[in-house]
């Protein structure tokens, strides 16, 4: 088959919920193609979170050939990456393929991640503004509450808690008056959305046996070397589900037991968080191809490439 399929997409979405097998699949679809893969994870950026976040590097290899990847290992633990950094780090690398004439996979189970460049979020970069922040800082909690609520209504209580949050809300909005000029122009796609589904007993099985898998491989010694490199544990919380959990059974307020006990809850409620996700873009309007996760990987990536046919 051609680099590119003939019917017009613009790129193929490989998803579904955590432990679904979204990689091995996109590696043998973009094998098949001679494409990349674009990652769409918010936490497979992120150098030395390994094991926690799930890349499976050895899945970028297809019949002793590797896969290019993208958008994987490109910032420190510690950083905060965004929605908005992922949509314009994926144009960037979508653009360059583009020339190349090499087909994307995007593989990934970030919800909002793939929403964003399938429907086109319409985003934009807000910059400091140093003079203002200077002035804002002068002002108490309550004064800076009063200019921001001239701005709009003030549903969103985080706007609000502290000094900084407020200012960084005030710089926004002054912001949004002069935006038009300043959006960030995202390209109309057409994508092909294969998700993998699995019943949720098998679901929740796969999950459990993951997450023994990782233990046994070591993942709290991961979380334990970035802790010892400096990384918050504020941070490592942050970033959630096995990050959190092990952070807290290393920092001592949980035992091992009880973490594993949490942590496979919360993936669990995770991935329920996914399907609900995915769900909600299919009400909105975007088709979602479900592919039976139980088929051989072989079948599971002819009917992909059947699906890119037309």
């Amino acid at each position: 088959m051609t680099s590119r399929p003939k019917n017009g997409y613009d790129l193929l979405v490989i998803t579904g919920t955590t432990a679904s097998g979204k990689t091995s699949l996109a590696a043998a679809v973009a094998a098949r193609l001679g494409g990349e893969i674009i990652s769409a994870d918010s936490r497979q950026v992120y150098r030395g979170m390994n094991l926690g976040t799930g890349k499976d590097y050895s899945e970028y290899t297809v019949k002793d050939k590797a896969v290019p990847f993208h958008l994987i290992d490109i910032a420190d633990p510690g950083y905060k990456y965004n929605v908005f950094e992922f949509q314009r780090d994926f144009k960037i690398v979508y653009d360059d393929m583009k020339k190349r004439d090499v087909f994307p996979v995007v593989c990934g189970g970030s919800g909002m991640y793939i929403d964003s460049i399938v429907t086109g979020y319409r985003m934009y970069e807000v910059p400091p503004d140093s003079g203002l922040r200077t002035r804002l800082e002068k002002k108490t909690l309550e004064e800076l509450i009063g200019i921001l609520s001239t701005y709009k209504n003030l549903h969103n209580t985080t706007d609000i808690d502290t000094k900084k949050r407020v200012i960084r809300a005030i710089e926004i909005e002054q912001f949004n008056r002069t935006k038009s000029e300043k959006q960030n122009q995202f390209p109309d796609l057409k994508p092909l959305i294969a998700g993998i589904m699995f019943d949720r007993e098998t679901r929740r099985r796969r999950i459990t046996e993951r997450l023994k898998k990782r233990l046994d491989d070591g993942m709290a010694d991961e979380v334990k070397k970035l802790l010892d490199s400096g990384v918050k544990k504020e941070i490592l919380i942050y970033y959630g589900l096995e990050y959190k959990y092990i952070t807290l059974y290393l920092t001592g307020k949980l035992g091992y037991k009880e973490m594993v006990k949490n942590l496979e809850t919360a993936i669990h409620q995770y991935a329920k968080r996914q399907m609900t996700w995915f769900r909600g873009m299919e009400r909105k309007g975007t088709s979602i191809h479900w592919i039976d996760g139980e088929l051989p990987i072989e079948e599971k990536s002819a009917k992909v490439i059947e699906l890119l046919k037309g």
